[in-house]
C-alpha cells in the first residue's frame, strides 16, 4: 500500500513533485501523447535499482521478487482507485455490455 507516514511523505513529496515536473516537461516536449509512460517506466526502474543497489549490492531473489510484488500492488492500486472509478463511469455513461449483465443476474441468483 502507498500509505506511509506523515512525516516520511514530507521528506519525500517535494523530491517526488520535482521528479514529476521534470517528467512532465520532457512529456511535453515530445510530439507522442504517451511520451510520459516510457518516463515513468524509465524513472521508476531506475529508481528501484538505484534503491535496490544502494541498500542491498548484490541482487537476489528475494528483492527481485520483493520488488515485482511492490510493482504488482502499485499496479493494482492505481486500477482499484482510479481505473475502476472511470470504468463504472463509462458504464453508466455509455451502458455495458449486454453479456456481463447476464453474468451478473446469474452470479447474484446463485
Amino acid at each position: 500500500m502507498p500509505y506511509i507516514a506523515p512525516k516520511d511523505r514530507k521528506k519525500i513529496d517535494p523530491l517526488i513533485d520535482q521528479l514529476a515536473d521534470a517528467i512532465v516537461e520532457e512529456a511535453k516536449a515530445s510530439d507522442y501523447d504517451a511520451a510520459f509512460a516510457g518516463l515513468l517506466n524509465y524513472t521508476s526502474t531506475r529508481l528501484t535499482l538505484k534503491v535496490v543497489r544502494s541498500l542491498f549490492g548484490k541482487m537476489r531473489y528475494w528483492i527481485i521478487a520483493t520488488v515485482v510484488g511492490t510493482f504488482n500492488n502499485v499496479a493494482d492500486e492505481f486500477y482499484r482507485r482510479v481505473g475502476l472509478p472511470y470504468e463504472n463511469k463509462q458504464i453508466e455513461k455509455s451502458g455495458d455490455v449486454d453479456l456481463f449483465e447476464e453474468y451478473q443476474k446469474e452470479i447474484e441468483q446463485d
